[in-house]
């Protein structure tokens, strides 16, 4: 498979029904196939490296094709100008939130990116980008690469608005307060601290079983396994 229309051939050939309206229940629109997760990832394998390609496939507008791009795409071939292009025509959040923040974090530009995105403040899916590319990138570098002085002050930038904020926007600071926790050493008290006045986080999150993590809880769990600050590799999944 090395063509736009060998893929999505492919890709049609693996969606069914069932999980299209799967996918509709989280957000998702019509231009999709419904590709399980696990199909995607075989497929996945089979363009591994070819970037131009994952490109393409993020073009096409379908949302199976843009998650696709996410998992093969190589960030650190993008462009600010390009990764932007990415953000702005996320329209689902299983795209903004997940497949475009793990390109743009292991870009030389994931810090810039999110940082711009965070400050769109009226563009919902915009924003959680942002808060998601950050939570991304404190997942994968090392404690002395970041700006832990940033970090904090995002932290307090999220006990402060937080309730103002847009749906989506909620449930990725949340998430973003989880990952400084989770990886951030240098800054992990502070984190907890303000997970602690977080408590409950209201999202609404549709016509889904899926539940917001209580930030505490979650991490205090992750410490009792011995999971907390180790980085990873990568967050694509």
């Amino acid at each position: 498979m090395n063509s736009v229309t060998q893929v999505m051939k492919e890709l049609k050939k693996c969606g069914s029904e069932q999980t299209r309206k799967l996918y509709a229940r989280h957000g998702g629109g019509d231009n999709v196939f419904g590709v399980k997760a696990a199909d995607l990832k075989v497929i996945a394998k089979k363009i591994k490296g070819n970037h131009d390609l994952a490109c393409e496939l993020y073009d096409t507008g379908n949302y199976d094709a843009m998650y696709l791009a996410g998992l093969v795409a190589d960030g650190k071939q993008m462009s600010k100008k390009e990764l932007d292009g990415w953000a702005r025509s996320a329209a689902w959040l299983w795209i903004s939130e997940y497949a475009v923040p793990w390109v743009a974090s292991e870009s030389p530009h994931g810090r810039d990116m999110a940082m711009k995105w965070i400050k769109l403040k009226k563009k919902e899916s915009i924003a959680s980008c942002g808060w998601s590319t950050y939570s991304s990138l404190v997942a994968i570098s090392p404690d002395d690469a970041l700006d832990l002085a940033e970090i904090k002050a995002l932290l307090k930038q999220v006990e402060e608005e937080i309730d103002g904020s847009s749906n989506r926007v909620r449930y990725t600071m949340n998430g973003f307060v989880i990952a400084v926790a989770m990886y951030v050493t240098p800054v992990m008290k502070q984190a907890k601290a303000t997970a602690k006045k977080l408590g409950k986080v209201e999202v609404d999150m549709g016509d889904t079983a899926c539940k917001v993590p209580l930030a505490l809880e979650y991490i205090e769990k992750q410490e009792k396994v011995g999971r907390v600050g180790k980085k990873r590799k990568t967050t694509r999944c």
